[in-house]
């Protein structure tokens, strides 16, 4: 096996001294779903949204291709069931490195490689083989000159964690410290990358609701856990979660290292018995924490060292196994539609955009063009009232055709509007046009949502009425 050296590395120094000085915020681009727009339209969607960091689960060459020029930051992964072979053979991760690196790098910004995901808890037993792994891609890396530019870490769920609970007793399970974490800690130490963890909030609160307050899972305003060891006050789980880790690595010595938090999210939709899943929740933390990643701030115990995150997930995947929870934990929809909308970028928070504290992130756009005569546009006061009002959503005439459709299909489709009316054969069919399919949709959407704030948008394809829609003898309900 190669051997590898300390790097003095000025280069990963500054892009991680960049990146912790301002903290950043990315999105993990899973694609277990058979609905997903193509790489390219994806790309669009990063670029459109501000994002400029992502994070795959594999090395998809019509990914990576589609990212070629971007200027986006990608982190790659190698996975789970490739680790046996990369930990044995150095010709496999240098093959791999050629075949999954080279031919995309520079023009592909490849900036980390993801070795393995969640070892501990893979069932086929991968952990003996994931440092060997890792040290095998890094010598293939120097072996190609790459690795003064491309880091090796590999993501970690907390379950990893013997204790968590206070956070300043953190420590890793005992039967991980010696043949594992110690020798990971200082290979990442050693080639300057940093530790990636995966934490998610959202569990430890569906599984304990009574002591743990949906406030303190949601960065709202609550009265705060203190730690009893140090008096830390802790005002989210999430940093109690991630100084836990901290506090892990230092009883090893380690806490020198910095820590990159690989996958956190909330689903807007769960079964029955998944607390606290929903849209408004999930716009909540999402939110929350994305303000407090993009102003700077770290955890309690690390307060200089602002935070580097990528949410979980950028869409919703159909084909994902488990509970509903597991495939509805994207920002987007399929059809690229926001799930619910929140800030992403310095310039998002800046504009005021949406709703204070995340509890209700979406809003109305009174930007939209409004055709004339009639039905005339509400007023963005009337709006605000809109729930003591009669008011209807229209489609907007004026929106291209594409977008009413794609609109239409997610408002029929995972919008759960009710479109039966609008079947051939059935009372609304009549006038048989997209315009009057798409508005009669977006109303019964609308109508659903109890008329919440950002329920008539669907990106600009629709705006609210205060008389009722004219399309033939076709009745638009104002309440469900």
């Amino acid at each position: 096996m190669a051997t590898f050296t300390i790097l003095p590395s000025l280069l990963i120094l500054l892009s991680f001294l960049s990146v912790a000085y301002s903290g950043s915020i990315g999105i993990n681009y899973g694609r277990i779903a058979n609905n997903l727009p193509s790489p390219s339209q994806v790309v669009q969607l990063l670029k459109t949204q501000g994002v400029n960091r992502v994070k795959l689960y594999d090395t998809d060459s019509t990914v990576l291709t589609a990212l070629s020029g971007s200027n986006i930051s990608v982190t790659v992964a190698l996975p789970n069931e490739q680790l046996s072979d990369a930990a044995s053979k150095q010709s496999f991760t240098d093959s791999w490195a050629q075949s999954n690196i080279l031919p995309y790098y520079p023009k592909t910004l490849i900036e980390s490689i993801a070795v393995g995901n969640e070892v501990f808890v893979d069932p086929k037993n991968t952990t003996p083989f994931l440092v060997p792994a890792m040290k095998n891609v890094y010598s293939s890396l120097v072996k190609y000159g790459l690795a003064s530019s491309i880091t090796v870490s590999s993501p970690l769920a907390l379950t990893a964690l013997q204790n968590s609970y206070p956070s300043s007793s953190g420590s890793f399970k005992t039967d991980l410290i010696e043949p594992v974490m110690k020798p990971m800690l200082s290979f990442l130490k050693q080639t300057g990358s940093s530790l990636m963890v995966n934490i998610y909030p959202f569990f430890a609160y569906a599984a304990d609701t009574d002591t743990i307050s949906l406030d303190y899972a949601l960065f709202r305003d609550n009265k705060g856990v203190t730690d009893p060891n140090n008096g830390l006050v802790y005002k989210s789980l999430f940093e109690a979660q991630m100084d836990a880790v901290y506090a892990a690595m230092k009883a090893l010595n380690f806490d020198d290292v910095p820590i990159e938090i690989t996958e956190t999210g909330w689903p807007s939709k769960g079964d029955e018995n998944e607390a606290g899943a929903s849209a408004d929740n999930a716009a909540a933390y999402n939110g929350n924490l994305v303000r407090k990643v993009l102003t700077g701030r770290g955890t309690p115990l690390k307060p200089n060292e602002p935070l580097n995150v990528y949410l979980f997930a950028l869409f919703n995947e159909n084909q994902k196994p488990g509970p509903i929870s597991e495939r509805n934990y994207g920002l987007f929809y399929p059809n690229q539609q926001k799930v619910y909308d929140i800030p992403l970028t310095k310039e998002g928070l800046n504009s005021g955009s949406t709703v204070n504290n995340g509890s209700k992130s979406q809003v109305v756009n009174t930007q939209s063009p409004s055709p004339s005569p009639s039905p005339p546009l509400v007023n963005a006061s009337d709006v605000e009232t809109s729930k003591v009002v009669n008011t209807w959503c229209v489609a907007n005439e004026k929106a291209p055709r594409k977008k009413l459709q794609a609109a239409l299909d997610y408002a029929c489709g995972e919008g759960g509007a009710d479109c039966h009316p609008i079947q051939p054969g059935a009372t609304c069919y009549n006038p048989a046009s997209l315009e009057a399919h798409a508005s009669y949709a977006f109303n019964s959407y609308y109508q659903k949502k109890a008329r919440g704030t950002g329920t008539c948008d669907f990106n600009g394809a629709a705006y609210l009425v205060t008389q009722h829609p004219k399309y033939g003898s076709c009745k638009f309900p104002t309440g469900y």
